[in-house]
């Protein structure tokens, strides 16, 4: 028995946030929506993919912002993403230097305040 990856990675949103997030994955990060199995889109939320990482958006009644548990996205061209979403009005903190060898990171928070990671290898 082992792990032998990741399927997907869930953040919460709060409920009617729908509309809000799809922007900042979809436009912002270059995430492709994915249409949820019928019996899973009653629950609202919304799915998003980039080659086989799948981030899941899970409608919380209770919402409260992961501010410091995260998922760490690996992206290519960290400068032009950042670009990208400094235009939309989100706010970026980069690491400086990043303290892992190899690596550039910065932070960026959705539209709920939830902490996300991008990671530049290389």
């Amino acid at each position: 028995m082992s792990v032998l990856g990741v399927d997907h990675v869930q953040l919460a949103i709060p409920a009617g946030g729908e509309a809000r997030a799809l922007p900042f994955y979809r436009d912002v990060l270059g995430l492709t929506p994915l249409a949820k199995p019928d019996a899973l889109a009653a629950r609202g939320g919304a799915w998003f993919q980039a080659g086989t990482v799948q981030l899941h958006l899970g409608v919380d009644p209770e919402f409260r912002a992961a501010r410091k548990a995260h998922p760490a996205l690996v992206v290519a061209d960290l400068d032009a993403l950042l670009a990208r979403a400094r235009a939309a009005g989100v706010e970026c903190r980069e690491d400086d230097p990043d303290p892992t060898p190899g690596r550039r990171r910065a932070f960026v928070s959705d539209p709920f305040g939830n902490r996300i990671e991008l990671v530049e290898i290389g």
